[in-house]
């Protein structure tokens, strides 16, 4: 019984060797590789680039009062339309004591200067019926009493003007209404009632109250790589993608490329202007988060192969050809040369033809 257990030991050591042995031989032995068989294809390739921006207002109008003061009344918010000379808000006239005073001082002399016209003149009407003075002495002093009554209505308007902005004789055009200047939408109202405001002066730019834009003029404004601004062109088309409106898709041509680029993050980049084509309905918001996309390239039924088959070798691009599938494909390694790329696909054109076989990835096993 021992024996049998002994040889039994033996003959089960034995069978894992050998099987060690067979299981590392026959995986030391190299595995034949096999490739994917590509076949080159007519077609289109368009190279592409996007540019990230915001959709904005051609012009923005800042509305700045005529005269400082306190604001009392305020007609608008964000968001209405204005049409030009609609009335923004109203503005209360903090009066200046010096020029108050003034004002007073001018009305007093006028009136003095008026009731001696008047006196004078009455004198002179009763000296005319008498036939004692010529009718131009008349007439002189009907001029000097008319003079005073207008220096008088000119006092007193010029003191209505100074203590409540307001001219009696031309009330509508008062500078105390702040009026739109154009026709458009009111995108912000920085200021409320209560708020003092200051007019625009050589010392400062003025207070703005309401400003205001043509929302049917907008631009695109974005930016582009410097290693691809040299193909884009004044005239081009492009296709504008507003994250917030996703089934909204806008024309726009570029109109302006920025001579001087601006360094961002280490890399140069140049301003792009994009006039947009605004759908008539469609109510955009100055800015939109927006994608521009342009064409720099396109060909049309050229001959293609995936860009991942490609093996690039400084300027050079290279290509493995199938020569051979038994007992194992061979390939051979085939100069080309290349065209547009849309990143995916790239054009053929030298090198190869619609019944070339190239290699493409490995088949794993």
């Amino acid at each position: 019984m021992k024996k049998f257990l002994r040889i039994f030991m033996w003959c089960l050591i034995a069978a894992v060797f050998v099987g060690t042995f067979v299981y590392l031989f026959i995986n030391s032995k190299p595995q034949k590789e096999s490739f994917e068989i590509v076949t080159p294809t007519t077609g289109n390739i368009e190279r592409n680039t996007v540019l990230t921006g915001k959709i904005e207002p051609r012009d923005e109008i800042e509305i700045k009062p005529q005269v400082s003061g306190i604001i009392s009344e305020i007609n608008v918010e964000a968001g209405d339309m204005v049409k030009e000379g609609d009335v923004v808000a109203r503005i209360k006239i903090i009066p200046d004591e010096a020029q108050l005073s003034s004002a007073l001082s001018r009305i007093e002399n006028a009136k003095i200067a008026l009731t001696d016209a008047q006196q004078k003149h009455e004198r002179n009407s009763l000296l005319y019926d008498k036939k004692v003075i010529s009718r131009e002495d008349f007439e002189n002093t009907a001029t000097t009493l008319a003079q005073a009554k207008a220096e008088l209505n000119a006092a007193q308007d010029a003191y209505s003007i100074v203590k409540e902005g307001v001219s009696k004789t031309n009330a509508k055009e008062s500078n105390t209404l702040v009026r739109a200047t154009i026709t458009g939408l009111v995108l912000d109202v920085p200021v409320k009632v209560g708020s003092s405001v200051i007019q625009a002066n050589t010392m400062n730019d003025g207070t703005t109250v309401a400003t205001v834009a043509d929302m049917n003029n907008l631009i695109f404004k974005g930016k582009v790589d410097e290693t691809e601004v040299g193909l884009l062109s004044v005239g081009q088309d492009m296709k504008i993608a507003i994250g917030a409106l996703p089934d909204l898709q806008l024309n726009a041509v570029i109109e302006n490329i920025s001579p001087k680029g601006t360094e961002t993050n280490g890399a140069n980049t140049f301003e792009i202007k994009a006039a947009v084509n605004v759908p008539t309905g469609d109510k955009l918001r100055a800015g939109y988060s927006a994608n521009a996309t342009v064409t720099l390239s396109k060909v049309a039924d050229v001959l293609t192969i995936p860009e991942s088959v490609i093996e690039w070798a400084g300027d050079s691009t290279f290509v493995y050809v199938l020569t051979d599938t038994v007992p194992e494909q061979k390939f051979e390694r085939t100069h080309i040369t290349t065209g547009t790329s849309d990143g995916i696909n790239i054009q053929v054109t030298k090198g190869l033809d619609s019944s070339s076989r190239v290699r493409g990835a490995a088949v794993k096993k």
